[in-house]
């Protein structure tokens, strides 16, 4: 019968080829597993708080949806893509040059779980996960200060529609 330390380093090589066929270091793997574990923890926390604080968890209507979706896309571009933030972000990313309007490029760096933290920072759709699950959880916790949060992040981000849809009406214009 295998040892215990047999099976352990047959299971960590098995693990070790799977990562490597899958992209190795490019890819890391480990790395990715740990921020999923700390997500669920978060929400595990989170739910056993609202648990423990006898909180009801709200039926979201069509209008909260709506509130959490432009103020999640907003805020996921502010955090992620700002010029203004980009400090959060010099640890895990390299500038690469100017993006949209008030936004930079950047390029994640390192590797590792420096790599997906920087991968968090530099993508809205990977930080929009993490944005509407905070709203979420405002939303359960602190309602009203919440839903006055997402309805200033999401009439900015009709603002920011508004300034693009003249800008372009504006080039058709002087064409």
């Amino acid at each position: 019968m295998p040892s215990p330390e047999d099976a352990e380093n047959r299971l960590r090589r098995a693990a070790d080829e799977e990562r490597e066929a899958y992209g190795g270091e490019d890819h890391p793997v480990g790395a990715y597993a740990g921020a999923m574990g700390v997500y669920v923890a978060g929400i595990a926390a989170l739910a056993g708080a609202a648990r423990l604080a006898r909180r009801p968890v709200p039926e979201p209507g069509p209008w909260d949806v709506l509130l959490c979706a432009g103020a999640t896309h907003r805020l996921s571009r502010l955090l992620t893509k700002d010029s203004v933030t980009s400090p959060l972000r010099v640890p895990f990313a390299r500038f690469r040059g100017a993006g949209g309007p008030g936004e930079v490029q950047e390029e994640v760096r390192g590797g590792g779980a420096r790599k997906v933290v920087g991968e968090l920072l530099t993508c809205p759709f990977c930080t929009g996960m993490w944005v509407v699950t905070g709203l979420a959880a405002g939303l359960v916790f602190a309602p009203r200060p919440t839903r006055l949060a997402a309805a200033a992040l999401t009439a900015l981000t009709g603002a920011d529609l508004l300034q693009f849809l003249r800008v372009r009406m504006q080039q058709s214009v002087g064409e």
